[in-house]
């Protein structure tokens, strides 16, 4: 499971992040969800028929201080809703992390499990929906009940500038953020593409990056150098 407290060495988690990942890990807002993630944590795969799921939703998590926002669609059944950390235990997982070590936000290329010492530094990663979707396709009555979650993060993580959008249901879930946040959006709304930057008049711009999911990344769509390009322009772009 994952814990406010920090590993040796890592920034500590503010009070308020603490307080919103305990309203997070509670939340039944979502039937439909609620059963899924629930089941699968009972049921199990049999590769991990050992393993303790957590079978709740999944808090954000990394540097409290990061200038980037890295954005994903929702837990993977197997991945974060069995280890309680977003992208950790899958391949969309191992993709991305080894991506964030090359870039200097990662300390290790690799994630396990949620107490397997990996620290982000300038990074937070969240994700539109907190609970494991069937057939890991979230509706968007459930992204848009989902939002008062990243609201109230994006509120305590004061040093934003810029969110990776990690595909584009992410890329949508960032622009209900912006409205949220009171900007007016224009019509049509700016649409997704990898590596597609859009500022509009918001406090945090969007920069669109295809999911590293392995309908992607075994297809060539997605690559190692794709990723690396990428997160190198978010560093561009936060002047870091």
């Amino acid at each position: 499971m994952p814990s406010a407290v920090p590993p040796p060495g890592a920034v500590p988690v503010p009070p308020g992040l603490a307080a919103l990942e305990a309203e997070i890990t509670s939340c039944r807002r979502c039937p439909r969800l609620v059963a899924w993630r629930e089941e699968v944590a009972a049921v199990k795969r049999r590769s991990f028929a050992h393993d303790e799921y957590w079978g709740r939703p999944v808090p954000g998590f990394g540097d409290p201080r990061a200038r980037l926002l890295i954005l994903g669609l929702a837990p993977a059944a197997h991945g974060a809703n069995r280890t309680g950390r977003i992208f950790t235990g899958d391949r969309s997982g191992d993709f991305l992390f080894a991506g964030l070590h090359r870039a200097g936000y990662a300390n290790q290329p690799v994630s396990s499990h949620a107490n397997d010492g990996l620290e982000l530094t300038d990074a937070w990663i969240s994700a539109a929906v907190r609970c494991a979707p069937p057939a890991n396709k979230p509706t968007p009555q459930e992204r848009d009940a989902c939002l008062p979650w990243a609201v109230a993060e994006l509120a305590l993580l004061e040093r934003i500038e810029l969110v990776l959008c990690l595909g584009g249901f992410a890329w949508q879930a960032a622009l209900q953020l912006r409205a949220a946040a009171g900007e007016t959006m224009p019509r049509p709304r700016p649409a997704f593409g990898h590596d597609v930057f859009w500022d509009g008049a918001g406090r945090w711009p969007l920069l669109g990056c295809f999911h590293p999911s392995q309908q992607n990344t075994f297809t060539g769509r997605m690559t190692d150098a794709m990723l690396d390009a990428t997160l190198a322009r978010a560093r561009e772009l936060t002047g870091s």
